[in-house]
């Protein structure tokens, strides 16, 4: 039996080589908490969290309580092979911690995939080969932004998210700057984080239709789903939910006839996992909503499975999974393969990624 050996976890600081500001904070730390599942036959599995507090509710601190010995030790002995009972269990233990659920889910699903000997991406059932992922412009100047996205471009990359959400009108001369410079050398995506009002989302929209903005994810706050649902239906169709779609439940509630949005943003560390993700992206294929995929600021580990996750789906139409390429250092190599701006998974079995440091400080099981 490919039982469960032990468990170790600890965390680190990733470092951020390029700290942001968006509508409700500046980024300049990238804390991370791993997992690493050993089976007895020597196959490791790892997954890695990272927690947004203002977002979910659930601080770093927290993510590393629960994923404490005590809370552990019911995996410890159990088959591999049971994954999506393991996954369950995971799902009904940790209800208030979705990142520490993400991290064990994530380093279940690479450990059976691993025993398998495929990638995950193939067991999962691999729908879309590559897809281009979006580069992501905090709130900044004219300046700052089209200085930024010049380096983007250098690097291949052809489509921008830009964060707004402080003030519409800066917003909007920040678009017709990038419009101008660039012409439509870029796809142009905005993330307002909560930021705008119903009046101002309107407005928004109507204003930079000519710039042909590709989507715009959660313009109003988070609980204002009754909002989003009488919002125009043109416009509703390029909204995407982020912060108002946490968990299965939030899915079934925006589906709800009338439907509020057209695009479902998934993250992980939103849902607690792989798991619970590809259930919100069924939601969203019989409801006909696309799929965006997220990340917060993430170690490759997570990234790439987000990415494995995301192209098992028919209906996954973005990727916004550039949450680690702005990382001082990771604790793994290998996982997702980036060139010109376009990802895909690669061919090794599980999640494609391989350890290279971390303290490992803290075991579960067999010691």
């Amino acid at each position: 039996m490919p039982g469960i050996k032990n468990i170790r976890v600890w965390s680190a600081d990733l470092g951020n080589t390029k700290p942001y500001t968006i509508a409700f904070k500046t980024v300049d730390e990238v804390l991370n908490a791993f997992v690493e599942i050993v089976l007895d036959n020597g196959i490791t599995g790892i997954g890695a969290g990272n927690p947004s507090e203002y977002v979910t509710g659930e601080s770093m601190g927290q993510t590393l309580g629960a994923l404490q010995e005590k809370n552990l030790e019911f995996l410890i002995g159990r088959d591999i092979r049971e994954l999506h009972l393991l996954a369950f269990e995971v799902w009904k233990k940790f209800p208030t911690t979705p990142a520490a659920r993400a991290a064990i889910d994530i380093a279940l699903h690479d450990a059976f995939a691993k025993y398998l000997d495929v990638p995950l991406v193939r067991y999962l059932g691999q729908k879309i080969k590559s897809l281009p992922t979006s580069n992501t412009i905090g709130i900044k100047s004219v300046t700052e932004t089209l200085k930024e996205a010049e380096e983007y471009g250098k690097k291949g990359f052809t489509i921008l998210k830009i964060k707004l959400g402080k003030d519409p009108d800066e917003d909007i001369e920040r678009l017709v700057k990038l419009r101008e410079k660039f012409g439509k050398r870029f796809t142009i995506r905005i993330d307002a984080n909560q930021g705008y009002s119903v009046e101002q989302t309107k407005l928004f929209y109507n204003k930079t239709l000519p710039l042909n903005i590709e989507l715009i994810e959660q313009p109003l706050p988070a609980a204002a789903v009754a909002d989003l649902k009488n919002l125009p239906e043109e416009l509703k169709a390029k909204v995407a939910a982020d912060e108002s779609l946490l968990s299965l439940s939030d899915a079934m509630v925006l589906v709800q006839p009338p439907r509020a949005v057209g695009i479902f943003n998934i993250k992980l560390m939103k849902c607690g996992g792989i798991s619970q993700a590809l259930k919100i992206a069924d939601v969203g294929l019989a409801s006909g909503i696309d799929l965006f995929w997220g990340c917060n600021d993430e170690s490759i580990v997570s990234i790439t499975a987000a990415l494995h996750a995301a192209f098992a789906c028919s209906n996954t139409k973005y990727i916004d999974l550039d949450g680690s390429l702005d990382l001082a250092n990771d604790v793994v190599k290998g996982g997702f393969i980036l060139k010109d701006g376009v990802m895909w998974c690669s061919e090794r079995p599980g999640l494609g990624v391989e350890l290279v440091s971390g303290d490992r400080s803290s075991v579960i099981g067999d010691r």
